[in-house]
Parts: structure tokens; C-alpha cells; sequence
């Protein structure tokens, strides 16, 4: 009777910290609050600058920050329109570039971006590195960072769990049970969702840079740039990353879609840093 009490609870607060993404509905599960993975992020954000100096001045950062408070502010009118102002109160906006040849950017949890001199070879122009910011931008703004680690927490108690629930049951059906968890651990969840994050944050991305005044055509090309880098790619459902193929399609065929939401949330000229140049 206990244990059945406590599996009630534990189903209730697994549903208590279901909610959906931005923008796409995708029904998800963050059972950390976010003001403590925010905490941890500043800190850890804190902590990386401390070792890797940003930039403090310089055409790179003008440009880098010049998109990412465009993309900041289009963020504000879209969140504005639909009542959800309160979800950025935990973001403490910042942009910084640090001078190293890795081709990568990230934007950690409350909105702490980071974007390397060596992707910006990549990017060859305003238009591309708004698909990059805006594509990292998404994965803060979707709770990605927070759905992962309830995902790797979900993991360590489910597989725990099982061991002590079915140590009752046949060994036959324990053995195939416990196969089960392990493949769903592995392959079943926590690379699909991977895929699925990235596949989120193009999406969300996409329509970021366009409501900012970017062109979201040079998304896919960007895509392919980036492809053309790499060498040689697991099958695609063993991979954190979509098909280069199949992304550059659904790229392409999100366009109109992102031209559709700048239309119907135009941020003001005023606004955005790129009708300043």
C-alpha cells in the first residue's frame, strides 16, 4: 500500500512539472524549478568567462550583439503579445564572444550567450549568424537544458526503481524488462530527444530571426556550410543531430512560416539594432 502511495506521488509531480515548449506545443517534462537552474547557469556562465576572456570591442562583437538584442527583442514582442512576459523574468540577457578558432555558440539556460570566433568563418554574414544565435536563443527559451537533466534524472531513478519493483517477478520477464529500460535509456529517450531539441531549435530559431528582421532563407545554406565541415556521420538515429538532408528540407519549407510570424509580430524599427547600421 505504501509503495503504491508513493508511485501515485511521484506520477502527480511528474505531471505537476509537465508543461509545453514555445512556440511548437511539444509537451514536456521539467521537474527542476527555474530559478535554480538559472542560478547555476550564471554561475557556471560566471565561471567560464573568468577562464576564456571575451572580446570587449571590435567589428565581431558589435555584430554579435547587435543580433542578439534584435533576436532579444523580438523575443519581448512575441512573448508580450501572448501574455507570457512572466516566463523571462529568470533571463538575465548577455552576449559575449570569445576569440577561438572552435566553430560552435551556445546560450545557456536564462539567456547567457556565447558565440566563438570560429564559427563566425562559418557564418560568412548577419543573416547566418542570426540562424545561429537564434537556434541557440531557442534551446534556453524551450527549457532544453532543463528538460535534459530531468531526463538524465528520470533515468537514474527509473532504472533503480525497476530493479527493486520487479525483483519479485520471474526472472524471464525481469531480464526482459530490465533489457527494455535499458534500450529505452539509451536510444529510446535521451538520443530521440536530442534529435528532437535540435530539431525544435531550428524550428524556433528560424522564426526568432525573422521576426528580428533576418533572412530565413540562409538558414538552410548555413546548415549545409556547416555539414560540408564534418566528416563522416553516425546513422541518423544514433545521432544528437538531425539529417543534414532532412534539416535543410524542413528549413526550407519553414520559410514562408517564419516570414508569416514576422508579419503577425513585427518588432518596431525602433527596436532592432540591425535598422541602426
Amino acid at each position: 500500500m505504501k509503495k503504491k502511495v508513493l508511485f501515485s506521488l511521484f506520477v502527480l509531480a511528474l505531471l505537476a512539472a509537465c508543461s509545453e515548449t514555445v512556440f511548437t506545443g511539444r509537451k514536456q517534462m521539467n521537474l527542476i524549478p527555474v530559478s535554480e537552474i538559472n542560478q547555476l547557469s550564471f554561475s557556471e556562465y560566471k565561471s567560464f568567462l573568468s577562464q576564456n576572456k571575451p572580446m570587449t570591442s571590435g567589428p565581431e562583437v558589435e555584430m554579435v550583439r547587435r543580433v542578439g538584442n534584435d533576436i532579444k527583442a523580438a523575443v519581448d514582442v512575441y512573448y508580450k503579445a501572448k501574455g507570457l512576459q512572466g516566463d523571462l523574468k529568470n533571463f538575465a540577457w548577455e552576449f559575449n564572444v570569445v576569440d577561438d578558432p572552435t566553430v560552435n555558440a551556445w546560450c545557456m539556460p536564462g539567456g547567457k550567450v556565447v558565440v566563438y570566433t570560429g564559427i563566425l568563418k562559418v557564418t560568412q554574414n548577419e543573416d547566418a549568424l542570426a540562424v545561429v544565435m537564434g537556434h541557440e536563443i531557442a534551446h534556453a527559451l524551450a527549457n532544453h537544458g532543463n528538460e535534459r537533466m530531468s531526463q538524465g534524472l528520470i533515468t537514474q531513478i527509473g532504472l533503480t526503481s525497476l530493479q527493486v519493483a520487479l525483483s519479485q517477478k520471474p526472472s524471464q520477464t525481469n531480464d526482459l524488462l530490465l533489457a527494455a529500460a535499458g534500450a529505452g535509456a539509451q536510444v529510446g529517450i535521451l538520443l530521440p530527444f536530442s534529435r528532437k531539441h535540435e530539431s525544435e531549435a531550428d524550428e524556433i530559431g528560424l522564426y526568432l530571426m525573422a521576426m528580428a528582421g533576418y533572412n530565413a532563407t540562409a538558414a538552410a545554406p548555413f546548415w549545409e556550410r556547416m555539414n560540408k565541415m564534418g566528416g563522416a556521420r553516425p546513422p541518423e538515429f544514433m545521432s544528437t543531430h538531425p539529417d543534414p538532408e532532412k534539416r535543410s528540407e524542413k528549413l526550407k519549407a519553414l520559410v514562408s512560416k517564419a516570414r508569416a510570424y514576422a508579419a503577425k509580430y513585427p518588432v518596431p524599427a525602433s527596436s532592432r539594432n540591425k535598422a541602426k547600421k
